[in-house]
């Protein structure tokens, strides 16, 4: 049963990385045009995130000897919460930063760890992760992508869809099937790491609206891959994806998808009111928006706070991506609609900021589990189901 969510803080000593990382991305990310930093998921730029490895922002929550910064889950969360808010370009680094690292770290060998927790911390190893499959949506217990024992290591055959910047990565942690059949939902799953310039990968790029090409299909045909390529135990892949999800779904990228949208329209509304144009519709709207976000930030900290507890708040972490979505989802809406009334011309930065935010918006209840799967297991923290 799901139960109450204490409030947390963030602890001092690492409210006292703000002020360092703003300084950085003044430098580096305040002259990009605002409709580019929208795109700060997806944002995919190597020579930023070897940025942020030379000051020690990356494997902050790794251990120092496998060259990470040994610090806790909250100094993380001040970090992409200001790149985030920033529209800093992430999506390099993103996926290893934030859940194949750990995963590697809890799961892994020893040997395992010592060869990619370092590069990952340098920006030299950037993954992605294989769950969805063709056919399947997103119901990972249908997984019919398979390795089977090949002498020493194993044969991979099979594919993943919707797989972000897997184009551009090292590396895939695949959720397949290594026993039984797709009847036996979540039994003989686990999780392989593939080293994506294997021979029989092929990668194919999916265009969006917007032109960009972030999501991939990947396939494998016969690829052959080392013993060490299992990660974690063999057939407890699914309980490992399910601690790596709660990483995924309980940080604060999962309030702050239209932040640089909603920060651009709060500026012009400024720049507005100055000029003696304010507008008490579009300033109430304001207020309300601002108050959402606060209410979803103080639970998303909390949330951070039962990790940093020991805790594996599964249900709770899909409560905050589940409101913090619908958040993201609703400002495009409702930016787009009072910006439609009678009144000043917004600028084209701020309109083609709209314009991108609102095309993008779809996809923030996708990624990470889509509404259905998320309120199922809300529905069974609460014994509903």
């Amino acid at each position: 049963m799901i139960g109450a969510l204490p409030l947390a803080a963030i602890p001092p000593e690492d409210e006292a990385l703000r002020p360092e990382i703003r300084a950085f991305l003044r430098e580096t990310v305040a002259d990009i045009p605002p409709e580019r930093r929208a795109r700060s998921w997806m944002g995919f730029d190597p020579e930023f995130s070897r940025g942020l490895a030379a000051r020690g922002w990356l494997g902050l929550t790794f251990p120092r000897e496998y060259g990470g910064a040994g610090r806790g889950p909250f100094a993380r969360y001040v970090l992409v919460e200001e790149l985030l808010a920033a529209g800093a370009p992430v999506s390099a680094h993103w996926i290893a930063d934030r859940q194949s690292g750990p995963l590697i770290q809890r799961f892994g060998t020893e040997a395992q760890r010592r060869f990619y927790l370092p590069r990952i911390c340098r920006a030299e190893a950037f993954f992605c992760i294989g769950m969805s499959e063709p056919n399947t949506g997103s119901d990972l217990a249908s997984v019919a992508t398979r390795a089977v024992r090949d002498g020493d290591g194993w044969r991979l055959n099979g594919a993943k869809i919707w797989t972000t910047n897997a184009q551009h990565s090292h590396y895939m942690i695949a959720l397949v099937r290594t026993s039984g059949t797709a009847a036996d939902r979540h039994g003989g799953l686990s999780q392989i790491l593939v080293d994506l310039h294997a021979p029989g990968v092929r990668i194919g790029p999916i265009r969006d609206l917007a032109g960009d090409a972030h999501f991939s299909e990947v396939v494998f045909e016969d690829v052959l891959l080392p013993a060490d390529a299992l990660i974690g135990e063999e057939g407890s892949g699914w309980a490992q994806v399910n601690a790596e999800l709660a990483f995924e779904r309980s940080g604060p990228e999962r309030v702050l998808s239209s932040a640089v949208l909603l920060d651009e329209w709060a500026r012009w509304l400024r720049k507005a009111s100055e000029a003696g144009n304010a507008s008490e519709a579009a300033e109430a709207l304001l207020g309300r928006l601002l108050a959402h976000l606060a209410v979803l930030r103080a639970m998303s900290v909390a949330v951070t706070g039962r990790l940093v507890a020991g805790e594996s708040p599964v249900v709770e972490a899909a409560l905050v991506k589940d409101l913090g979505t619908e958040f993201e989802q609703l400002i495009p809406v409702v930016v787009a609609d009072i910006l439609a009334r009678p009144g000043p011309t917004p600028p084209g930065p701020l309109m083609r900021t709209l314009a991108y935010t609102a095309a993008m918006a779809p996809s923030f209840s996708l990624r990470g589990g889509t509404r259905e799967i998320l309120r199922g297991m809300i529905a069974r923290g609460m014994g509903l189901r």
